[in-house]
């Protein structure tokens, strides 16, 4: 697919029309394919860096089921859901 016919998506976490991601996450997982025909590129980014606040604020071991799961479940959330919630002890950096 060429740039000119870049996949557009309504975003389901920016309300609005949107560059799509060019492959599915997570291939084979119910999930990935939600998140690939709803979730715009910036969502998606967004969401990578929610994702590692919650990695580092956790310390989560990905090689383990339960936090692949609990990773899941969080994503779930953050675009289908009521929205992910920042870590209870969280506090975000202060801009510059």
């Amino acid at each position: 697919m060429s740039e000119a016919t870049e996949r557009t998506v309504f975003c389901v976490k920016l309300q609005k029309e949107l560059p799509g991601l060019k492959e599915v996450p997570f291939d084979g997982h119910p999930l990935g394919q939600r998140i690939f025909e709803n979730v715009s590129q910036e969502a998606w980014k967004q969401w990578v860096e929610h994702m590692k606040m919650l990695m580092n604020e956790y310390r989560l071991n990905l090689g383990t089921a339960e936090a692949q799961q609990f990773l899941l479940d969080q994503m779930e959330k953050y675009f289908f859901g009521e929205g992910a919630e920042a870590p209870p002890d969280f506090v975000a950096p202060k801009a510059h």
